[in-house]
């Protein structure tokens, strides 16, 4: 099913070539080929391939990048896999609900799906860089589940959505969706004019800046709402700049 090789699977800090080797398995049997990996521990490596099982071609394909941000940044719609809920809230979806926004969405935005590290998954500020977390209702007796069983069920549930009868209920925006890209480099100027301001203490700033990404993330803004945000706090930069210096 070629629409699924759009979606794309991201493991951060993966510890074991194995788990890769395994991921890229899952992923082809159920129609997927875009990898990214964020600082894998060991890879390339002869027991990743030894574990794709003829997913070699997935694994060539796969893209090494350096942190998170770029393995998202132009991605309008991520997914954040974890097993625990965290003390900030954030939108929390099942892997199925997860599996049937994507499809959703497959006409008009880049999607992302997210797994963190084997023993500690994904840090808030990771977190922070995603849409919905996802979790998968496992036996609550006995939660620990494999980093590339995770996948193949996330995997399993997007095809699954995908071969469907139901018609895809799609809401096309009048504009497209802001890019995480986009959102990061607002989301910095934000936090550089709070700073400026006075309103946010760089050295103590508790939970602001993922409450403010929070924020930004369920309106989901354009790229013209976010081009217009950035120019209100250019201008209000300038225009403070330009009252620090008649006042001097």
């Amino acid at each position: 099913m070629s629409e699924l090789s759009s979606i794309r699977i991201v493991l951060v800090e993966t510890s074991h070539p194995g788990n890769i080797g395994a991921a890229a398995r899952a992923m082809k049997t159920m129609g997927l080929s875009e990898l990214v990996l964020v600082r894998p521990k060991d890879y390339p490596c002869v027991e990743a391939t030894a574990r794709a099982a003829g997913a070699d071609d997935v694994l060539a394909a796969a893209r090494v990048v350096d942190d998170l941000p770029a393995a998202l940044d132009d991605c309008q719609l991520v997914f954040g896999a974890t097993a625990r809920l965290r003390s900030l809230r954030w939108p929390v979806v099942t892997a199925r609900e997860a599996a049937a926004m994507a499809i959703g969405e497959l006409d008009r935005s880049k999607i992302a799906i997210v797994f963190g590290r084997e023993r500690t998954g994904l840090s808030n500020d990771e977190l922070a860089l995603c849409q919905q977390l996802l979790n998968i209702p496992v036996n609550p007796d006995f939660s620990s589940l494999n980093l590339s069983a995770a996948v193949q069920v996330v995997c399993y549930e997007l095809r699954l959505a995908a071969l469907g009868d139901q018609p895809r209920q799609t809401t096309q925006p009048e504009e497209e969706y802001a890019p995480a890209g986009m959102i990061d480099s607002f989301h910095a100027q934000l936090e550089k004019e709070l700073v400026e301001i006075g309103f946010l203490d760089p050295d103590n700033p508790r939970q602001l800046p993922l409450k403010l990404r929070r924020l930004f993330i369920k309106a989901r803004p354009t790229i013209n709402e976010i081009k217009i945000l950035r120019g209100i706090l250019k201008g209000l930069s300038r225009r403070r700049n330009d009252s620090e210096a008649g006042a001097k």
